[in-house]
């Protein structure tokens, strides 16, 4: 079987399900960031109001490959085939990263179409439902407050400094279709 590829060891914890959820004490965060990380709904339009810009996906990296053993929260069996998706949501204007973005998308759960414009466009995924018409339900499983570490570099913080994160599964036509874990620094959206 091949390896999952440049995986850190968070997402690791996840696929498997062996992370347990870690609390976040709601008093300590502004209401945006709450917002942020309870939504049901895309991020990047609420993103675009409170930020006063339009924003763009960067690519960090795409890759298709077999799961190494069965994955609970995705509901797939050892050596189905899953892509996983680093982005950024930057800013036009101001040319900033805001958020940090990384999925597991089960590629043949998808609609042709929408999985030939994920892997080709420069669009957030929210967008590309929207033009697609895709119907989701979208269940958080889990908010963690982290160290930033590796991912530091593209918020320009320091390894130690903190990231809040969320993570949750996406179904469509009642089944599992992608999960998402999307990370920005303590410090943004105050």
């Amino acid at each position: 079987m091949i390896k999952i590829p440049d995986i850190n060891q968070f997402s690791i914890e996840l696929l498997n399900n062996e992370l347990e959820p870690t609390s976040i004490n709601p008093s300590l965060l502004s209401t945006f960031q709450k917002i942020i990380l309870t939504t049901d709904g895309t991020l990047t339009e609420l993103l675009e109001i409170y930020l006063h810009e339009k924003l763009k996906i960067v690519k960090l990296g795409e890759e298709m490959f077999p799961a190494e053993e069965a994955i609970t929260a995705l509901d797939i069996k050892t050596s189905h085939e899953i892509m996983r998706r680093r982005i950024l949501l930057r800013g036009t204007i101001s040319q900033s990263n805001w958020i940090y973005a990384e999925s597991f998308i089960v590629p043949d759960r998808l609609d042709e179409v929408f999985r030939e414009r994920l892997i080709k466009s420069q669009e957030p995924m929210g967008r590309l439902w929207l033009e697609r018409r895709i119907e989701t339900f979208k269940e958080i499983i889990d908010t963690e407050r982290q160290i930033a570490g590796d991912l530091s570099q593209y918020f320009q913080l320091k390894p130690e400094d903190r990231l809040l994160s969320r993570t949750y599964r996406v179904f469509s036509n009642q089944q599992v279709i992608m999960m998402i874990t999307e990370k920005f620094p303590e410090s943004y959206f105050l």
